[in-house]
């Protein structure tokens, strides 16, 4: 029997159990339950046809009131409305676990871009040696950050990930259980995690998913591909950012780096307890159940009896192993050498670290804290070498000067504050690879790096700290296009200095260099920010290359393509020979951990594909990947034309207004999903350049609008037509991987928009001409964006994908309306002047209630 379409599994596994398993809501423990079931599906189905009619969020909510419920007071309605949203909540989590819950059934496991696929493609090929050599040096590096793009809370989480399971088994009984939990379990919290809690958060990820599938991964490796030759080369990495990212969150202290450092090493520890306690019932011999047995004894005093514990290493505890599987394979026929290869994999993959504790801040406060430090009273008793006129002197000779500095400065020479702060957490990387290992926190990243000198103020600053040869890297992030614009001649200058030069020798000639998708989009528009890394990674490749030096870029991509995000495996499976592709390292965050990692079968399946895309562009797709001239002509026109027009939708008047009076903007800070501010600086005005990229796609996302996704396509493409010269972004569209890429994630976006939502901005006084722009160049964009790919629909490549967003589009429609009809409200109230200190932290409690479960619902933006 032929197998089924994807969309007809879809279908199957996912829509009908849906419809089936969300009548089971009725028995959840609501408040006035009965009735919240009963007139939600009228409500949904009404605010659908009201949207067709026209009627704005207001009429549609007042009309409903007035038609089905004509009894109830204004608090009885506002209380069914809160109703509605506790509901539309968790519908939106009934229907994440079931598509997690039938993930493996939906998508081929075995299939394109799977480990076995480019396994059988490589002996087809007659490329198996390629593959091995590959292999050997190849590297994906996860990098966990808390950043809040997702509202569920840690306890919502393991309901969904116990929910999927029973699911998966229809275990009805337990499903009743769990969603009867669900119903009981708060969806927000009073107060906002502290950035350990977030730290903890994460960490459940690692432990629980990580560990396992990424071992899956790599066991199959060794024995499929590898056979007899052992794989040394720990394919997958994982990077960790809460407890270390110090940019714009005064909260991230030293203390926290240490604690979240112990925490991850426990962490680790505890998973290899586990496994030596499966190993202990397995490995029953003589002469080596005493060995396993007393590496658990060792393990668990190491875990909780530490100051009794001594002479444990990494290497003790890989040699004890070793051994064993030795003796077993002498002796006893390698019975469970299997399990003893698993566990040692799972070691050289996570060490005692389980993940790399990344710090990172911004230039502007390394170049504050660096001043800080020099006009301190008694700096030259402490530091020799700075001229009092240091300020003066022009860049060649202040950058000069930085790689000649260092001392050992006591943090505590400086009050409370960011200069003693960010010396305590230099400090805090030393003593944590003392305990940890190197990999435990060898990574400091730069934000907002624009010049030489910001790189050369923090290696000054950190051989301050008395870190002579520092075992760290430098990574740098080039954010804004202007950065990506001088980020080439910058690297060029670095590598040209000789004690960096010696630095990155003892580093082993390997640069990583961030580049930053989510606020490049928010800067320059979706066309220009991603065209412009693509041609700062091949400029920044050619300079590595005439240095011998290998390049490792990491991508800030966030969940949906406004952030970088959308399908990245297709992204990075186009990039060209011109740009250096031994590692892949990205940002994952929010709803992209849940739904691209959330589960064993999600982890091991988007792992795969992440390391399939990079051996697929190295050993496949090289030459389908190069662009011609006259491609790059098309993209140099296309990205500066939405350039330009997006610099221009920024300048507007309306812009920043728009999104502060018409958006939930306000509202993102109150949600106590991060503990980080919303904003950068502590003005109480708004400046664009302090807007986080989170609430800045977050707002257009919520408006239905998904203005950063989209906003200067179609104008580009237009642009050439009008020339008569469509043909050129056809060929590129049909040439181009690349481009295809963006295309697809631009028409993601564009799937997710829902301009009946705010229809009736356009007749506001103020906004609606802003109002008119945006959708003008929407349907411009969706028009064009057809044109060149043929399609008669959006994402009509991607049927299941957008057979999911739709579903949750329908599923979040009540909750998207009550929101707008809480913001149309206030609006109001503020237009007459008026201030009702009863109703209006009632309708600001309804606007906040209802971004979680839209954010939610967006998971598979990611």
């Amino acid at each position: 029997m032929a197998r089924k379409l994807k969309i007809e599994r879809f279908n199957e596994r996912v829509l009908s159990k849906y419809q089936i398993y969300n009548n089971l809501f009725l028995t959840l423990p609501f408040k006035d339950i009965t009735k919240t079931g009963i007139l939600l599906p009228l409500f949904s189905s009404f605010c659908e046809t009201a949207f067709k009619e026209g009627k704005n969020p207001f009429e549609t909510v007042d009309t409903f009131f007035q038609r089905y419920t004509p009894g109830l007071s204004l608090t009885e309605r506002y209380n069914l409305l809160f109703n509605f949203i506790q509901f539309i909540e968790r519908q939106v989590v009934l229907f994440d676990a079931i598509e997690d819950a039938a993930f493996s059934y939906i998508h081929n496991m075995d299939g394109i871009g799977t480990i076995r696929y480019i396994q059988e493609q490589a002996a087809k090929n007659n490329k198996e040696s390629s593959l091995k050599d590959y292999l050997e040096r190849f590297k994906v590096r996860i990098v966990l950050t808390a950043h809040p793009t997702q509202f569920y809370p840690d306890s919502v989480l393991v309901i969904i990930n116990e929910l999927s399971k029973a699911i998966a088994t229809d275990d009805l009984e337990n499903i009743k259980l769990l969603m009867a939990q669900l119903g009981s379990t708060p969806f927000y919290t009073k107060d906002k995690p502290t950035p350990f809690e977030e730290a903890v958060s994460l960490i459940w990820y690692l432990e629980n998913v990580f560990y396992h599938a990424t071992a899956t991964i790599h066991n199959y490796l060794g024995k499929h591909v590898f056979g007899a030759k052992p794989l040394n080369n720990p394919i997958f990495n994982f990077g960790f950012w809460p407890g270390g990212d110090r940019d714009g969150n005064p909260y991230v202290t030293a203390e926290t780096t240490l604690k979240t450092a112990a925490r991850l090493r426990f962490s680790i520890l505890r998973n290899y307890y586990r496994d030596l306690r499966i190993l202990k019932r397995k490995i029953t011999f003589p002469h080596v159940a005493e060995k396993i047995k007393h590496l658990e004894e060792t393990v668990f005093n190491v875990l909780f009896y530490p100051s009794q514990t001594s002479n444990f290493s990494l290497p003790a505890l890989k040699g004890e192993l070793d051994d064993v599987l030795r003796i077993v394979n002498e002796k006893y026929h390698g019975l469970y050498q299997e399990a003893i290869v698993e566990l040692l994999n799972k070691i050289n993959l996570f060490g005692f670290h389980f993940a790399t504790l990344d710090l990172r801040q911004d230039s502007r406060v390394h170049h504050q804290v660096f001043l800080e430090i020099i006009a301190h009273p008694e700096i030259h008793q402490h530091v020799n070498g700075i001229p009092a006129n240091y300020k003066s002197l022009d860049t060649e000779a202040r950058c000069s000067l930085l790689t000649q500095i260092q001392g050992n400065l006591n943090p505590k020479l400086f009050q409370e504050g960011i200069t003693r702060q960010t010396l305590e957490s230099i400090k805090a990387m030393q003593k944590i690879q003392t305990e940890n290992g190197e990999p435990g926190c060898n990574r400091y990243i730069i934000s907002n790096c624009q010049s030489l000198e910001n790189i050369l103020e923090l290696y000054a600053i950190i051989r301050l700290c008395g870190w002579e040869t520092p075992t760290l890297d430098i990574i740098p992030l080039f954010e804004t296009i202007a950065d990506l614009e001088v980020a080439p001649s910058v690297m060029q200058t670095l590598y040209e200095n000789s004690v960096y030069a010696n630095h990155l020798a003892q580093r082993g000639n390997k640069q990583t260099i961030m580049l930053g998708f989510s606020d490049g989009t928010k800067d320059g528009g979706y066309f220009m920010a991603n065209w412009s890394i693509f041609k700062a990674k091949e400029a920044l490749s050619a300079i590595a290359s005439t240095h011998g030096i290998s390049i490792a870029f990491f991508d800030g991509r966030g969940g949906p393509p406004a952030r970088g995000g959308g399908n990245t495996h297709e992204f990075y499976a186009a990039m060209g020979d011109a740009i250096q592709s031994d590692e892949i390292q990205l940002t994952v965050q929010g709803q992209t951990i849940s739904s691209k990692f959330g589960t064993h079968d999600t982890a091991q399946y988007n792992l795969e594909q992440l390391l399939s895309s990079g051996i697929a562009n190295e050993l496949f797709a090289q030459t389908e990947n190069e662009f011609t001239q006259k491609d790059r002509e098309t993209l140099d026109i296309l990205a500066a034309k939405s350039y330009e027009v997006y610099r221009e939708f920024k300048a507007h008047p309306k812009f920043l207004p728009y999104l502060t009076q018409m958006s939930t903007l306000p509202y993102y800070a109150k949600t106590n999903i991060g503990s980080r501010p919303a904003k950068r600086g502590s003005s109480n005005a708004l400046n664009f350049s302090d807007l986080r990229a989170i609430p800045f796609v977050g707002s257009w996302s919520m408006l239905k609008q998904n203005v950063p996704g989209f906003y200067g396509v179609g104008t580009a493409i237009q642009y050439l037509k009008d020339r008569g010269e469509l043909d050129r972004v056809k060929i590129l569209y049909k040439h181009s991987p690349f481009f295809r890429t963006l295309v697809f994630n631009s028409m993601m976006s564009m799937t997710k928009s829902f301009f009946q939502l705010t229809a009736y901005m356009a007749e506001d006084k103020e906004f609606g001409s802003f109002w008119n722009l945006i959708y003008k160049e929407f349907q411009c964009a969706k028009t064009m964006l057809l044109e060149i790919s043929g399609f008669e629909t959006l994402m009509q490549n991607e049927p299941t994908g957008k057979a999911s967003i739709q579903f949750r589009d329908q599923i979040v429609l009540p909750l998207l309306t009550i929101q707008q009809y809480a913001l149309m409200q206030i609006q109001y109230l503020k237009s007459k002047g008026e201030y009702d200190e009863k109703l209006l932290p009632v309708l600001e409690k309804m606007i906040i209630r209802s971004l979680f479960g839209n954010i939610n619902a967006s998971r598979n933006s990611a």
